[in-house]
């Protein structure tokens, strides 16, 4: 591991202040077998730090990214069917709006298992998918996305072009958060990006972060938390023009960027450099009370959940995500509390929560077992889960979401805010 406290990853600053510690913690995606429990477990230091340069707001801890994106990587996007909606709504628009053809080329930058790209295969657009973790990759190869199993850098983005292929859309959803060498990778992007093309990036959205208080989104995978202002200086840095934005509710609140080598910019990037300059957002004193606020939810949560607890009432969780893993471990909340955590992803059914050992069961296991209420670990698809698990809540069972304050929700519930 590596501790880049003395320079920010955008502009290189050595001025950056401290905004939250969130302890030493385990790898958010680190899931165990069970012959992985009476192994020692790594923890690395999760520190965010505010760039008063440029924006960026960073974590000051990178563990190397072949730790992180492995084989064993077991995040599989096609198991969420908001989010495949949420791709395939992007594609057909983007088709539209850009005239995509057979003769056009559709790259993605952290392609997954080919849940986006399958869309354009289906209408007969060529493809490439980058991706390094041989799991997911290798699902999308079986799906008939063609997958290099790789890192997107600036050096293979040279490479493909000497290929003679460069792209007409490159999309990069929830990876530029991801990447240790921030400006190579866009480098990358302006290199691979045919001078009309467009890159279509979306980004969990800092402001929403903070206003929200979703501190769990921070972990060691998510290097950088975005600000429009922080994105228009990184973009501009490699002669890239953030041209459009759209502020989208997916992931408790992201951005998608539409970036271009010539300037076309919108008013909707204006009026968001306006909201942030007026909310403080790049000013230090935005972030001064967001600890504060954290360590109320921290304290709130254990407080409802021991309550409960000491009602004799049963506790599971929903959602074996990366985002629980770091709200698990900050909070301490344990297998004395929770009895086991549901995930529809098969690859992470039989494993065990990193830190807190808490066994990982099939969803099913919410109605054959009945606990009385079930911690909500993937809150940002709230209203998709509460919808798969129509049959645990007539059963009497209760969610509890957890951010931005812990509250029990009833079935007469429609939707989570």
């Amino acid at each position: 591991m590596t501790h880049d406290t003395l320079a920010c990853r955008s502009c290189g600053d050595t001025n950056l202040a401290p905004v939250l510690f969130l302890g030493k913690t385990p790898l958010a995606d680190r899931l165990l077998t069970e012959s992985m429990l009476n192994e020692p477990e790594p923890l690395f230091p999760l520190t965010l730090h505010f760039c008063a340069q440029c924006g960026l707001v960073q974590i000051a801890e990178c563990v190397a990214p072949e730790q992180l994106f492995c084989e064993d990587y077991p995040y599989y996007s096609s198991f969420s069917a908001a989010l495949l909606k949420h791709s395939r709504d992007n594609v057909e628009e983007l088709i539209e709006q850009h005239h995509l053809n057979e003769k056009s080329l559709a790259v993605e930058l952290a392609s997954n298992d080919g849940y986006l790209l399958k869309n354009f295969v289906e209408r007969g657009i060529p493809v490439l998918g980058i991706d390094p973790a041989e799991g997911p990759a290798q699902a999308a190869r079986d799906a008939g996305v063609e997958t290099l199993c790789t890192f997107f850098t600036e050096a293979f983005a040279t490479e493909l072009v000497a290929q003679g292929r460069q792209a007409d859309v490159i999309i990069g959803n929830n990876v530029l958060a991801h990447v240790p060498d921030l400006n190579g990778f866009v480098a990358g992007i302006r290199i691979l990006l045919k001078e009309d093309g467009v890159a279509v990036i979306e980004v969990p959205y800092l402001k929403d972060l903070i206003d929200h208080c979703e501190f769990d989104t921070i972990y060691h995978e998510h290097l950088c938390y975005f600000s429009v202002t922080a994105l228009r200086s990184l973009f501009a840095r490699h002669d890239l023009s953030l041209n459009d934005v759209r502020r989208l509710p997916i992931h408790g609140g992201s951005l998608r960027l539409y970036v271009g080598h010539k300037a076309k910019v919108s008013p909707a990037v204006e009026v968001l450099l306006d909201e942030e300059r007026a909310a403080g957002v790049n000013e230090l004193r935005f972030y001064e009370d967001f600890a504060h606020r954290v360590e109320r939810i921290g304290e709130s949560l254990l407080e409802l959940l021991m309550g409960l607890k000491a009602e004799g009432k049963r506790i599971a969780a929903y959602g074996a995500a990366a985002k629980g893993a770091t709200l698990i471990n900050y909070v301490g909340i344990g297998t004395g509390l929770i009895d086991f955590v549901v995930d529809r992803n098969t690859h992470k059914q039989g494993r065990f929560m990193p830190g807190q050992h808490i066994p990982i069961l099939p969803c099913e296991a919410l109605v054959s077992e009945r606990p009385d209420y079930c911690l909500l670990l993937a809150w940002n698809f709230a209203d998709e889960i509460m919808n798969q698990q129509a049959e645990y809540l007539d059963g009497g069972g209760r969610f509890i979401v957890p951010v931005p304050t812990p509250r029990i929700i009833h079935p007469s519930v429609a939707k989570v805010d």
